[in-house]
């Protein structure tokens, strides 16, 4: 079996995580064109993420925020961006490094990303020789569009991200080309 030296599955996860990094920047640049609207899945504990103690609380594995009427203040870096968001009417400023995100969808074309995100727990127990590959998965499958949200709703997990797999979604994982 050969050695992967160049690690293509590392290589086509921070590719894919260019896509959203590039679409977030256009959106700060000019906002949101046409129904596009975003479901951004992240861990909460994840290194680099900064969100108020009352959400760390209230999420504290993971949350997912919605990037469509209500928000302010997006930027955008090579690392990561910045969003102000309310919730429960109380504005928020939450900063996220991209390497914390594991899902990014766009219902209004049924476009989406779904990332495996290492904790620091989880990279602890692995040899620093030999990282665990990151599979990286993307559906692509026909989904009801969903209804429109007005503000960042943490508490709901995307209903077509949960169910992508139980429905035949059209899934690519970078392992199942790795020989063993």
């Amino acid at each position: 079996m050969a050695d992967d030296h160049i690690r293509y599955d590392i290589l086509a996860q921070e590719a894919l995580r260019g896509v959203m990094r590039k679409v977030l920047a256009e959106v700060s640049r000019t906002g949101l064109p046409g129904n596009h609207h975003f479901f951004i899945t992240f861990l909460t504990g994840a290194p680099g993420v900064r969100v108020s103690s009352r959400l760390r609380e209230r999420y504290p594995e993971q949350m997912t925020i919605v990037i469509q009427f209500q928000y302010w203040d997006l930027k955008v870096t090579d690392t990561g961006f910045e969003v102000g968001l309310s919730f429960s009417d109380v504005p928020e400023k939450l900063e996220i490094p991209f390497s914390a995100v594991r899902g990014f969808y766009d219902p209004s074309v049924n476009f989406e990303l779904e990332f495996d995100v290492k904790t620091d727990v989880a990279a602890a127990d692995e040899p620093a020789a030999q990282p665990a590959p990151e599979p990286l998965t993307i559906v692509s499958e026909k989904k009801p569009k969903a209804e429109k949200k007005s503000a960042a709703e943490p508490e709901k997990q995307p209903a077509a991200a949960a169910d992508a797999g139980a429905k035949g979604a059209d899934v690519v994982s970078l392992d199942a080309f790795r020989k063993k």
